[in-house]
């Protein structure tokens, strides 16, 4: 039987501790000076290093060349409270969840006056400390207070507050924290290569998140997937199924098909979800915690994301610039608290599927929402529906029949007189027709749009006129067997685009990064938002020059003022 990964790994000196220098390096100062105290509070989450600190500072204090923050490992000492070491008989462990009543405080405390039998000082490590008993804590408090000058007490608990306030007063009060991700997953990736297990790419963001900050909690998961690791190591796979996380490929799938408020695909994926052994609550949780991200994504400048986000590779980053762009702020936030108000419900007895669902449907639909954000984004789509834009003065989209005219909605008492007579006159929004998506081998409409990304950086390397057309107006909006059907934002980028044959080098771009050759088809989509930072810096970026150096407004407009020279 192999030994657990976190006590094999477990730290024998201060340096070996890893995200707790604010409590490491003033122990091993004092240690250094010898101004060690006679009594100590360890305090902070499961499995950052209390009692593993405990016990290097028992090792510390009782080294023949002590007191020392290094250990010399040769004196027995140093030999017996070595990491899974024997222990020595002059430092005694205590679990306060067991030995908290009065009796046992009692009994310490006789012992305590008995002088240590091998080392210079006799050392109580008391773990679990919030659990002594008010009796016991009290009966402990004068050998804690005035103790003989060879104990030394050491207090570790994830409750200080609980410990009653005369013990507390007497200590020094070392508070550890969490480890931060980045220094857990270094130190993740140093074992498994001291261990000479190959781990996929992916997997150990995984274990750290999964790990909560706990460097406990965060080997005893590595361990269990080196156990079962093949020949080829640890895969990515076997890591999200025994974790229990949500594949990204399908977060990827959800979120693009609410930014191109595609149903059909958001439910199929929640299908996929639910096939493929997913828990829907924990798929809502990482949704919600995507959302997150994508905020942090819309706040932040494009180089400044990284910070905080340091755990995502940067195409990953890329893409979900572009998500966040395609859905902005509002909607993100919309989306988040929906899907965290489903969160709580799904507590209850309704089937989670189910609420899952209606969380989809809710974020389609926000014409539903009788709040101010769901009235104002039902504003915004009607605008949108009836291609308002100046540019625009042809129809956007094919349209169905005509529907009966609906009659005047009623709205809350608190909506402005003008936004309640905006949606009183707003007309009926114009349905798009369907454009249904039929797999192509492995390649459907989800991965088309997890891949455009690669396929307009492949474009800005042929030309960039194209590129500047399609990098920040456009979207893919289906795809069968013949074409791929692209949205783009009004009939003004559309007629540029056809007039440029920029519908030849978007077809080669997608031979050569997806291998899917189809014929290119334009339509107006008015929902794309072409005020986004994207396309502002699209704009501006592209300095004056040639015909292929203009950017799609500016080109637009050179050629609407050669019109009116040429009617005049």
């Amino acid at each position: 039987m192999s030994l657990a990964l976190y006590r094999k790994y477990r730290p024998s000196v201060f340096a070996d501790v890893i995200g707790q220098e604010h409590v490491t390096v003033p122990l091993s100062n004092a240690l250094s000076a010898d101004r060690t105290h006679h009594a100590y509070l360890f305090s902070g989450p499961r499995g950052c290093g209390k009692t593993s600190s405990a016990r290097i500072m028992a090792r510390s204090l009782n080294c023949e060349k002590g007191p020392t923050p290094n250990p010399c490992g040769e004196c027995q000492s140093c030999k017996d409270l070595v990491a899974n070491g024997p222990g020595s008989i002059d430092v005694i462990e205590l679990d306060a969840a067991t030995h908290g009543l009065v009796d046992d405080a009692r009994d310490l405390r006789d012992k305590a006056f008995f002088a240590p039998v091998n080392s210079k000082y006799k050392i109580y490590i008391i773990d679990e400390a919030h659990q002594l008993g008010p009796g016991a804590a009290n009966a402990l408090l004068k050998v804690v207070e005035e103790p003989p000058p060879h104990v030394i007490f050491i207090f570790a608990t994830t409750e200080p507050e609980k410990l009653i306030s005369t013990i507390r007063s007497r200590t020094h009060h070392y508070p550890f924290r969490l480890v931060p991700p980045g220094i857990l997953a270094a130190h993740l990736e140093k074992i498994c290569n001291a261990e000479g297990v190959t781990v996929a790419k992916g997997v150990i963001p995984l274990v750290v998140r999964a790990s909560g900050g706990s460097v406990r909690d965060a080997l005893s998961v590595l361990g269990q997937l080196l156990a079962g690791a093949g020949v080829d190591g640890v895969s990515y796979d076997i890591a999200i199924q025994l974790l229990g996380f949500t594949d990204g490929a399908l977060l990827d799938d959800a979120v693009d098909a609410l930014a191109a408020h595609d149903g059909a695909t958001l439910f199929q994926t929640v299908d996929r979800v639910i096939e493929s052994g997913h828990d829907p609550r924990r798929f809502t949780s990482d949704l919600l915690e995507r959302l997150r991200d994508l905020m942090i994504v819309s706040a932040l400048a494009e180089t400044n994301a990284n910070t905080i986000l340091r755990e995502l590779p940067d195409d990953q980053l890329e893409r979900m610039r572009n998500q966040a762009q395609r859905i902005g702020a509002a909607g993100l936030s919309r989306a988040a608290d929906i899907a965290a108000q489903g969160l709580t419900e799904m507590r209850g007895a309704t089937a989670p599927r189910l609420i899952l669902e209606l969380i989809c449907g809710r974020i389609l639909l926000p014409i539903g929402d009788t709040s101010e954000s769901g009235l104002l984004t039902r504003i915004e789509r009607l605008e949108r529906a009836e291609n308002l834009a100046p540019m625009s003065t042809q129809p956007a989209v094919p349209v169905r029949a005509a529907a009966p005219a609906p009659q005047r909605a009623s709205v809350p008492d608190f909506v402005a007189p003008a936004v309640a007579e905006a949606i009183h006159e707003a007309p009926v929004a114009i349905k798009k027709e369907t454009i249904k998506a039929e797999p192509i081998g492995s390649m459907d409409i989800s991965g088309l749009r997890r891949i455009w990304p690669d396929v307009i950086e492949d474009v800005k390397k042929r030309r960039r006129l194209t590129w500047s057309l399609l990098s920040a107006s456009a979207q893919i909006l289906g795809v069968d067997d013949k074409n791929i059907t692209i949205g783009i934002v009004n009939s003004g980028a559309r007629d540029s685009f056809i007039r440029s044959e920029s519908d030849v080098i978007l077809r080669q771009a997608f031979i050569d990064v997806v291998g899917l050759d189809r014929k290119i088809e334009m339509v107006v989509d008015p929902s794309i938002n072409p005020n986004t930072p994207q396309a502002r810096a699209t704009r501006v970026d592209e300095a004056p020059g040639d015909e292929t150096q203009l950017s799609g407004s500016a080109l637009l407009a050179r050629e609407l003022g050669a019109q009116v020279i040429r009617e005049k």
